[in-house]
Formats: C-alpha cells, sequence, structure tokens
C-alpha cells in the first residue's frame, strides 16, 4: 500500500476511536445522571475530557496499535486492541488513585470504559471482517524484477509473495548462469537483457540480488537504472553472518548490521521498564515483605541457626556481580555457592522447602529491584562459578547478560526453572532468555509476571 494512503487510514482509525471514547462519555454521562440536555454537561471537566483523550492517545502509542492497520492479522490486532483497553484501565485508576483534584465520579468513569470498551471491540471486529475480503484490493502492487537467480534472489521471491502487503508481484528474473527453465523461477533473460525489458514495460524497480563477485555488473547496471529513473535496490548476501531478522542502522554512508533487535537499548524503553520496577517493588515490599519479613524471620530462626538473609555473588548486568538476596532455606554450609540445590536435598530446612515450593524465598530480591541490581522480570541470574562454566560451554550464554537479571522471566514460565544442568534443557533456557532480549515489551512484562504469579498459585513441578 502506497505510504501515503496507509498514513491516511491511520489518522482515520485515530479519530474514529477518539470518536467513539468521546461517544462513550456522553452515554457514561447520560447512564449516571440520567439526563440528554447538553446544558448540563457543565459537570464534566474539559480538562479531564483531554486528558482522557491523551492517555488513550498514548496507550494505543505503546501498544502499536495503529501501525500497519492492514497488515497486521486479526489475532495481533485483536490482542493489541484489549492491551490498550487493560493499560488504558490501569492508568486511569492510577490517575484517579493519585491525583485527587480529577474529582470524577466514579460511576460515570465505570460506564464510559463499559461502553467505549463494547464500542471499540464492536468497531474492531467490524473492521476486520471490512478488511478480509478487500484487503488483496487494498494494496497497490508494483512490478519488480529480480537480478541474480542464485538462493538468495528465490528467497527475496518467496518473502515477497508470502508478505502481500509489501506490495510488490515479482515479475521474473534475469540472470547469466540459469539455462534451463524451473518452476520457481521466470528467467527473463540475461543481465544485460534487464535495463532493455525495464524500459520497455511498466517495471519501475529492480531488485539486485548479485554475488559480491559480480560487482562491474553491480555498478553498471545501478548507473543505468539512474539513467532511466528506474529505482534500484541492493540485496546484500548475509545468511554466512547472521541466521535471522538483523536490525539495520547507517552512520553517515555506512550500513551497520546488527545481529538482534534489542528493544530495551531504546532509551524510553528502558524509563518504562524502570518505572514498573520501582513502582512494582514498592508495592511488594510495603503490602508484603512489611508483614512477611517479620513472620519468615522468626519462622527461619526457629528451625536452624544463622541469618535470614542469604546473600550471595551472582552475575548482573554486563556480567558484574552483585549479592542476590534470598530468605534462608538452607541450613548454613560451606557448599552454598558453589552447590545447587537438587531434590530431596538434605541441607534445605522444613519451612525453606515450604518457601522454595511456593517462591517465597525470592521475595527479598524486590530489594536488590530497587537498587537496580535486578528488574522484576529479566533472566535469572547464577552464580558466578556457573556462569563460568556455561559460558564455555553454550553459545551465546553471556548475551542474556546484555540485561538486568530478574526475579522471574520468559524462561521460568515457559517451564526452565530448578535446578540447572548442562544439557538440552539448559541451552532452552539461554533460548528463552535471547528471545526475551530481542522480543521485550511493557506488556510482554504484564504477561510474564501474570504467568509467574498464576504458577506460584498452581504449583510448579520443577520448583525446589
Amino acid at each position: 500500500m502506497n505510504e501515503q494512503y496507509r498514513t491516511y487510514y491511520k489518522v482515520i482509525s485515530i479519530l474514529i476511536d477518539l470518536f467513539l471514547i468521546n461517544l462513550a462519555g456522553y452515554i457514561g454521562y447520560v447512564m449516571t445522571y440520567q439526563s440528554v440536555s447538553f446544558t448540563d454537561l457543565q459537570r464534566i471537566n474539559l480538562l479531564n475530557v483531554l486528558l482522557i483523550n491523551f492517555v488513550w492517545f498514548n496507550v494505543t502509542q505503546l501498544t502499536r496499535l495503529y501501525s500497519d492497520i492492514f497488515v497486521k492479522d486479526a489475532i495481533p490486532t485483536i490482542k493489541q486492541a484489549l492491551g490498550s483497553l487493560l493499560l488504558f484501565a490501569a492508568f486511569m485508576g492510577i490517575l484517579i488513585y493519585t491525583i485527587k483534584d480529577l474529582n470524577q465520579s466514579y460511576q460515570l468513569l465505570s460506564f464510559t470504559f463499559v461502553v467505549f470498551s463494547g464500542l471499540f471491540l464492536v468497531g474492531k471486529i467490524g473492521f476486520l471482517l471490512f478488511r478480509r475480503s478487500r484487503r488483496e484490493s487494498l494494496i497497490n502492487y508494483k512490478k519488480v524484477v529480480i537480478v541474480g537467480a542464485g538462493p538468495l534472489g528465490l528467497a527475496l521471491k518467496k518473502h515477497m509473495e508470502f508478505d502481500t502487503h509489501l506490495g510488490y508481484k515479482v515479475v521474473g528474473f534475469f540472470d547469466d548462469h540459469i539455462e534451463d527453465d524451473d518452476e520457481d523461477f521466470n528467467i527473463l533473460g540475461k543481465v544485460s537483457d534487464c535495463m532493455d525489458f525495464v524500459k520497455g514495460s511498466s517495471v519501475r524497480e529492480i531488485f539486485c540480488a548479485l554475488p559480491d563477485s559480480s560487482l562491474d555488473k553491480i555498478n553498471s547496471l545501478m548507473r543505468e537504472a539512474d539513467k532511466e529513473m528506474i529505482r534500484f535496490k541492493l540485496v546484500p548476501d548475509i545468511k554466512h553472518y547472521f541466521k535471522k531478522n538483523v536490525k539495520v542502522q547507517v552512520y553517515g554512508h555506512i550500513p551497520i548490521l546488527s545481529q538482534r533487535m534489542e528493544p530495551l537499548e531504546i532509551m524510553i524503553n528502558q524509563v518504562v521498564k524502570r518505572i514498573f520496577d520501582v513502582v512494582f517493588s514498592l508495592i511488594v515490599i510495603v503490602f508484603v515483605m512489611s508483614w512477611m519479613l517479620p513472620l519468615m524471620a522468626i519462622l527461619i530462626k526457629l528451625e536452624s541457626k544463622g541469618p535470614v538473609f542469604f546473600k550471595q555473588l551472582r552475575s548482573g548486568k554486563d556480567n558484574q556481580p552483585f549479592y542476590c538476596l534470598k530468605f534462608r532455606s538452607m541450613k548454613v554450609n560451606s557448599d552454598a555457592d558453589c552447590k545447587q540445590a537438587t531434590k530431596h536435598d538434605d541441607r534445605i530446612t522444613k519451612i525453606g522447602a515450604f518457601m522454595r515450593k511456593n517462591s517465597i524465598d525470592e521475595l527479598p530480591q524486590f530489594f536488590n529491584v530497587l537498587m537496580g541490581e535486578m528488574s522484576v522480570v529479566g533472566p535469572r541470574p547464577h552464580m558466578l562459578q556457573h556462569t563460568a562454566e556455561y559460558s564455555a560451554i553454550i553459545d551465546q550464554f553471556m548475551v542474556r547478560h546484555f540485561l538486568l537479571p530478574g526475579i522471574t522471566g520468559w524462561a521460568q514460565v515457559k517451564g526452565f526453572r530448578g535446578e540447572t544442568k548442562i544439557d538440552d534443557s539448559m541451552a532452552a533456557r539461554v533460548e528463552a532468555d535471547i528471545w526475551y532480549l530481542e522480543n521485550w515489551s511493557f506488556l510482554l512484562d504484564l504477561k510474564i509476571v501474570f504467568l509467574t504469579a498464576w504458577q506460584v498459585l498452581t504449583g510448579h513441578e520443577n520448583a525446589r
């Protein structure tokens, strides 16, 4: 689809949803005050209305609700819609609780949210049904040719055919080294024939997937394309370096390829995650640790001699060591810093077994979060000795240390928790941690926190 039309549709979608939220506000007003008179609307503070619109708009920017609305499939669209509603409710709840001057009727806000949720979701479902039959017609396809019928060129063609929203139709290939026609190719001629074909057709874009050894051909074709005002795009062959999606940046005229996306390299994402960490850890410390700490201290002391807290050096962000806090769940022993807990470990006390089973022993780590040494969500930190061992055996193990370690993480909610062993399960844990690093979002953190709470309530077979 033309970028200009994408922008139009995005703006229209934003305006429709803002209209719906204000319509819902009016309906909520009628339901609350049993009045349909516009003259009574002075009960509504205009600044509050603007605040609600402002919060909704920014929430949808966080969830990327309006990005590529004709491209995204139905399930991701609905997920983003539901995520937007939940975040909107959460932010409004926080604002109402913290800003007393808002002075708005809770009944009015509740009616508004319920009505808006219904209108919004019905609108999104209606849009998806409308889009389903017209999706192809909304894309203005451009005819292109690919120069180079090797594996890279064929992969590019298949990708364009799979991702139809890119708006390309491959007319055929030009290559000097394929003689026989193949069902996967439509060979239109040799490389030298490309410009003559393009000039006599409606093709206005060339993708060049020739190898580096054909530099002279590439330069010649590029110059001819410029003369004829044909867009020329070079496809570099990077499969020997990267096996998946890469991040591309341009420093001046120099392209820089990174082997992974890292959302938490962006400052605003770091700020969002840190605010969440501080707020969430304060809530746990004030409302849970304030009464649980003295209770657990008494129980731990009654069963065995030693400190209430167990402090252990573990690998943190950038592999910097820090003291990770836990409630002591074992008898004091000399192997604590080198030997992991195992099933039926005789060092574990009775109260320690209970704490481990219910993840209570991890609660003091919220103090680590508050001090900035850990995050609520992230890769679990390992003992220094184990970090050295695993990094020598498991590829990409140290990549997980780009992030602050977490109290819980994607690997844990996927089932990789408990005793760590050097086998396929440990490699899977590392893979899950790297996936989290590459796919972080605030909604993903909320999902992991929810799943962790669910596992704590229902129990987990690997917890010990």
